[in-house]
């Protein structure tokens, strides 16, 4: 049972009334004479003017035993099994009986049912000794048998599985014990009793954070059950008549006391020697507590991760009807959720994060965080962040609820929390978004673009937009892009401005394109706000620069998927993160399968990532190369207040943020980041630090071999010669 008093002191066997002693003698005549034969219908005859709705009522009770599956933690596992965290309602681990020592099951059976063996599930012998007990010396002596007991513990199981109250004896009628005894008689025929004491093994509580006896052997002694010595197995034993009373942490000496009188019914019983009675009394409850972590926050890897998988579980109805369902099975269904991550990729990941912004040695409105996705697939390998997995403790040093690397709701569906912070801006790392539609519209990557310092003015009608009225955008604010460092102004190739980043050249590459394509583009490959509340099918804004340069908060995993696309040959893949689904007795539960559908045209994704190998090359990204062909975007906010670096091998897309997470608005500049202070930081910085140094052990893993190569026309067009530093190849 789960608390309290475990038995002999319910109101059947409570003799301090007249009732009480009436009752009393009553049932050990009932018990005594009919129980043999598992009838139990005359106990109403006796009781006078009430007999027949007692018979009625007696003959309604539940024959019939059908215990539920125990609750058991379930378990999400990485790629390879290495585990991630376990979920569970009740720590429990099922064992076999031959698997428990013999000194627990010993110790148990002489303490609590030394007759187990003889009698039929209820026995007339046991209740006759505790009543005549109590009734004469006012103590409190148990009746109950181990089956007993078991019916008991599976009932307040069923009842605690289904959101109900469980029953304890202290609160029990004469007719929920007769309810009791008559299911006892039940199990009997229909189990052996070896398989009664295991279950009543398994199910039992002996305390709080420990549920069946493998889980209390690993919690007090950080050993098997199977590996009990004798006075371990007598201080468990003696735990289960009351887990509070006789919780040894709490309460060492009632622990010791009660460890001791097992030991003795265990000598009166011939169980054990004189000789190890009296050396077992005097040794010490040598405990070794050893927690068995629970859910996420306990996680042995990647938190935000496994918080992110939970979510997703909860909001998918293949698990259940309702997210109450759902959560019970993830609870207790002791399932295995093998999922996508690859734990050798998030260690690299997660070394590599906390090297270059450890929140030890950092502001604490400083977050890192970098995920990763496989082309051609979009399983989640890896994701990591800088800060502890804590609930509501966001003004925490180095804590956060808050995943940096996911949306703010599972699907943009805000009855499905993702535990996401909702995006952030992604700065210069849009601008290839421009290039593809550049492409797309027949453009060649080296066709020159005047791209010299240029103020836009209110009124001018200069972009063409297919979804404003009349074709084209009315600038209503005057604004004047300049690039990095107020140089590089001229005519320049649209590949030439992509590699190093100057928003002069995305604006002058917009100016001849329909800037409305640019975002139905972006959308098609997967982009939406990463606080969306409308299924991720909110419109992105059409109008410069915000449709230019970014400035819409989005998630590092949508800008990763968006990436991965131009890695997939076009193909935008749907995120994986569940391999497989199984439960305790081999179930197999569905999980997602792979999807991946066009999105942009082929040659245009060849071209745009030819031109972010470009960046690797000569570009803005030209310190971050790896040893095998790459291909990445730098970018930077206008605020200087988030940097990313998103790049590319063949086999990996990974996407790299820093930035202010809870002041938006507040630049990097002033803020110590690893003990130090940098005004000029920009994506191709700590981000890029962050990103070659993880890439570099992360990429030999999976292919790393060259990009597809683009049209040849796409790259050399006739009609735009050679410039000289103008084309970059």
């Amino acid at each position: 049972m789960a608390s309290g008093n475990r038995r002999g002191s319910g109101p059947l066997l409570n003799t301090a009334t007249t009732l009480g002693k009436f009752m009393a003698f009553l049932l050990v005549s009932v018990l005594c004479g009919v129980l043999t034969a598992g009838l139990l219908v005359p106990l109403a005859a006796a009781t006078g003017t009430g007999a027949s709705k007692s018979i009625e009522f007696f003959d309604n009770l539940p024959a019939e035993f059908s215990p539920q599956k125990l609750s058991q933690a379930s378990q999400i596992q990485a790629s390879d099994g290495t585990v991630i965290a376990e979920m569970y309602s009740e720590n429990r681990v099922p064992v076999k009986l031959d698997q428990v020592s013999k000194n627990m099951t010993g110790a148990l059976l002489a303490i609590e049912d030394d007759r187990f063996y003889d009698h039929g599930g209820v026995d007339p012998k046991g209740i006759a000794a505790a009543l005549f007990s109590n009734s004469t010396s006012g103590t409190s002596r148990g009746a109950s048998t181990l089956t007993q007991q078991y019916v008991t513990n599976v009932l307040n199981d069923i009842r605690i599985s289904n959101g109900e109250a469980p029953t304890y004896n202290g609160s029990k009628t004469v007719l929920d014990k007769l309810q009791e005894i008559r299911l006892a008689v039940s199990v009997e025929k229909k189990m052996s009793k070896d398989e009664i004491l295991e279950g009543y093994l398994n199910v039992v509580q002996f305390n709080g954070r420990a549920y069946g006896i493998e889980a209390a052997s690993q919690y007090f002694f950080n050993k098997s059950a199977k590996d009990l010595s004798l006075t371990e197995g007598a201080l468990l034993a003696g735990v289960v008549n009351g887990p509070s009373v006789y919780d040894p942490v709490a309460h060492p000496e009632a622990a010791t006391k009660r460890r001791n009188i097992v030991l003795g019914r265990m000598l009166t019983t011939k169980r054990i020697t004189k000789a190890q009675y009296d050396a077992a009394v005097k040794e010490p409850l040598n405990l070794r507590i050893t927690p068995r972590s629970q859910g996420c926050y306990g996680a042995k890897m990647a938190p935000y991760f496994c918080q992110w998988v939970t979510y997703q579980f909860l909001a998918d109805p293949a698990y259940g009807k309702t997210r109450a369902e759902r959560q019970k099975l993830l609870n207790r269904g002791g399932l295995v959720i093998k999922t996508t991550l690859d734990s050798r990729l998030q260690k690299s990941a997660q070394e590599a994060i906390e090297a270059t912004a450890s929140t030890k040695q950092s502001d604490p409105n400083v977050g890192h965080a970098a995920v990763t996705v496989q082309p051609g697939t979009g399983r989640v390998l890896a994701m990591a962040q800088n800060t502890t997995l804590g609930a509501g403790a966001e003004n925490e040093t180095g804590v956060s609820s808050l995943n940096f690397n996911v949306d703010k709701y599972i699907g943009g569906d805000p009855g499905n929390p993702g535990g996401g912070a909702g995006g952030f801006q992604p700065g210069s790392t849009y601008k290839p978004f421009t290039f593809s539609q550049w492409l797309a519209e027949g453009h060649s990557m080296n066709e020159v673009v005047d791209a010299s310092r240029k103020t836009y003015e209110v009124g001018d009608q200069t972009f063409k937009g297919s979804c404003f009225a009349g074709g084209a955008y009315t600038i209503l604010d005057q604004w004047s892009p300049q690039n990095y460092g107020n140089q590089n102004y001229g005519n320049y190739s649209a590949l030439y401005g992509l590699a190093l980043s100057l928003n002069t050249v995305t604006f002058a590459t917009a100016a001849k394109l329909d800037i409305c394509k640019i975002q139905e583009l972006a959308m098609k490959m997967g982009v939406h706000p990463g606080d969306s509340q409308s299924l991720n099918k909110d419109d992105l804004t059409h109008s410069p620069p915000s449709a230019l340069l970014g400035t819409a908060n989005i998630a590092p995993i949508t800008m990763a998927n968006a990436f991965a696309t131009w890695n997939n040959d076009g193909k935008l893949c749907k995120n994986l993160v569940f391999d497989s689904i199984t439960g305790p007795d081999g179930t197999k539960y569905p999980v997602p399968s792979q999807h991946c559908e066009q999105a942009i045209p082929t040659d245009v994704a060849h071209g745009t990532l030819y031109a972010q190998q470009q960046v690797m090359k000569n570009g803005s990204g030209r310190g971050r190369q790896l040893d095998y062909p790459s291909a990445a975007k730098t970018g930077t906010n206008d605020f200087r207040s988030q940097t990313w670096f998103i790049g590319s091998t063949q086999g990996l897309t990974t996407a790299v943020w820093l930035g202010n997470f809870n002041e938006a608005s507040t630049s990097l500049a002033d803020l110590i980041i690893n003990g130090k202070k940098d005004p000029e930081l920009d994506g191709s910085g700590l981000a890029g630090t962050t990103w070659q140094t993880y890439m570099k052990q992360a990429a030999p893993h999976y292919p790393h071999g060259d990009f597809p190569s683009p049209p040849e026309n796409m790259v050399n067009d006739p009609r735009w010669p050679s410039l000289g530093k103008d084309r970059i190849q």
